[in-house]
């Protein structure tokens, strides 16, 4: 799986912050395994309007890392999709997340999220564990 770009979702950047051994997150672990990560920029800003003044270096620093895929037309259509597929099975989930997996789907990259709860309801998107 060398060089597999996959799209974080913002629990596992979150989950990076939060350890104090970095080391034991899923983030190092996938990169281990060698995947390379890219991220939706509603990750972005997920992170930075939940993020203090004490944090924005850390997380500055992550996003100059990091590739951010924006939420074009192309992920726009595909979170429509998706969002109708989902709401004929009456199992909808909220937005932030619905233009994650559509940014995931709409650029053929797999999701990584300690969230599988709302992804897994998702029938066309391919999540690592």
């Amino acid at each position: 799986m060398a060089d597999k770009i996959v799209l974080a979702d913002t629990s596992i950047l979150i989950d990076y912050y939060r350890k104090t051994d970095k080391e034991n997150s899923l983030w190092v672990n996938l990169v281990r395994q060698g995947y390379s990560f890219a991220v939706s920029s509603i990750t972005k800003y997920e992170i930075y309007t939940g993020a203090t003044a004490t944090q924005l270096t850390f997380w500055n620093n992550i996003f100059q890392a990091i590739t951010l895929m924006p939420l074009d037309e192309t992920s726009v259509d595909t979170a429509v999709s998706i969002n109708n597929s989902l709401k004929k099975k009456r199992k909808q989930i909220d937005l932030a997340d619905l233009f994650i997996a559509a940014t995931a789907v709409a650029n053929n990259l797999p999701l990584v999220t300690l969230n599988r709860k709302h992804f897994d309801r998702i029938d066309v998107i391919q999540l690592i564990d």
